[in-house]
Protein backbone atom coordinates (compact mmCIF):
# COMPACT_ATOMS: atom_id res chain seq x y z
CA UNK A 1 0.00 0.00 0.00
CA UNK A 2 1.34 3.44 -0.88
CA UNK A 3 1.80 6.33 1.50
CA UNK A 4 -1.18 8.63 2.11
CA UNK A 5 -1.10 11.70 -0.10
CA UNK A 6 -2.35 15.24 0.16
CA UNK A 7 -3.15 17.83 -2.45
CA UNK A 8 -0.98 20.96 -2.44
CA UNK A 9 -0.75 24.06 -4.53
CA UNK A 10 2.75 25.21 -5.40
CA UNK A 11 4.12 28.05 -7.47
CA UNK A 12 7.18 27.65 -9.68
CA UNK A 13 8.60 29.29 -12.77
CA UNK A 14 6.65 28.29 -15.87
CA UNK A 15 9.72 27.06 -17.77
CA UNK A 16 10.64 24.69 -14.92
CA UNK A 17 7.07 23.42 -14.70
CA UNK A 18 6.93 22.78 -18.44
CA UNK A 19 10.28 20.99 -18.44
CA UNK A 20 9.13 18.83 -15.52
CA UNK A 21 5.86 18.01 -17.30
CA UNK A 22 7.77 17.04 -20.43
CA UNK A 23 10.03 14.69 -18.45
CA UNK A 24 7.47 13.28 -16.04
CA UNK A 25 6.34 10.49 -18.33
CA UNK A 26 3.46 8.19 -17.50
CA UNK A 27 3.77 8.65 -13.73
CA UNK A 28 2.78 12.30 -14.09
CA UNK A 29 3.94 15.64 -12.81
CA UNK A 30 2.93 15.03 -9.19
CA UNK A 31 5.08 11.89 -8.93
CA UNK A 32 7.98 13.66 -10.65
CA UNK A 33 7.83 16.62 -8.27
CA UNK A 34 7.43 14.33 -5.23
CA UNK A 35 10.54 12.37 -6.26
CA UNK A 36 12.50 15.62 -6.75
CA UNK A 37 11.47 16.90 -3.33
CA UNK A 38 12.35 13.54 -1.73
CA UNK A 39 15.84 13.73 -3.30
CA UNK A 40 16.28 17.27 -1.99
CA UNK A 41 15.28 16.18 1.52
CA UNK A 42 17.85 13.36 1.34
CA UNK A 43 20.54 15.86 0.28
CA UNK A 44 19.56 18.25 3.09
CA UNK A 45 19.75 15.39 5.62
CA UNK A 46 23.17 14.33 4.32
CA UNK A 47 24.44 17.92 4.52
CA UNK A 48 23.28 18.06 8.15
CA UNK A 49 25.15 14.81 8.91
CA UNK A 50 28.28 16.20 7.24
CA UNK A 51 28.06 19.41 9.28
CA UNK A 52 27.78 17.46 12.53
CA UNK A 53 30.68 15.15 11.59
CA UNK A 54 32.89 18.06 10.52
CA UNK A 55 32.08 19.96 13.72
CA UNK A 56 33.21 16.92 15.72
CA UNK A 57 36.14 15.69 13.59
CA UNK A 58 37.10 18.65 11.42
CA UNK A 59 36.59 19.05 7.69
CA UNK A 60 37.52 16.33 5.23
CA UNK A 61 40.55 17.33 3.17
CA UNK A 62 40.79 17.17 -0.61
CA UNK A 63 43.53 14.57 -0.20
CA UNK A 64 41.25 12.33 1.89
CA UNK A 65 38.49 12.64 -0.69
CA UNK A 66 40.88 11.77 -3.52
CA UNK A 67 42.23 8.79 -1.58
CA UNK A 68 38.71 7.43 -1.09
CA UNK A 69 37.89 8.00 -4.76
CA UNK A 70 41.03 6.07 -5.71
CA UNK A 71 40.06 3.21 -3.39
CA UNK A 72 36.55 3.09 -4.88
CA UNK A 73 37.94 3.11 -8.41
CA UNK A 74 40.33 0.28 -7.56
CA UNK A 75 37.53 -1.77 -5.97
CA UNK A 76 35.33 -1.28 -9.03
CA UNK A 77 38.21 -2.30 -11.30
CA UNK A 78 38.83 -5.46 -9.24
CA UNK A 79 35.12 -6.28 -9.21
CA UNK A 80 34.89 -5.90 -12.99
CA UNK A 81 38.02 -8.00 -13.46
CA UNK A 82 36.59 -10.66 -11.13
CA UNK A 83 33.41 -10.90 -13.22
CA UNK A 84 35.45 -11.29 -16.42
CA UNK A 85 37.55 -14.04 -14.81
CA UNK A 86 34.41 -15.90 -13.65
CA UNK A 87 32.86 -15.86 -17.13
Amino acid sequence: MSEPTGKYSITMPRDIAEAAKARSGPSGLSAYVAAAVARQIERDNLNEIIQVAEAEHGPVTDEEIQSLRDQLSQARHEQTRGRADAA
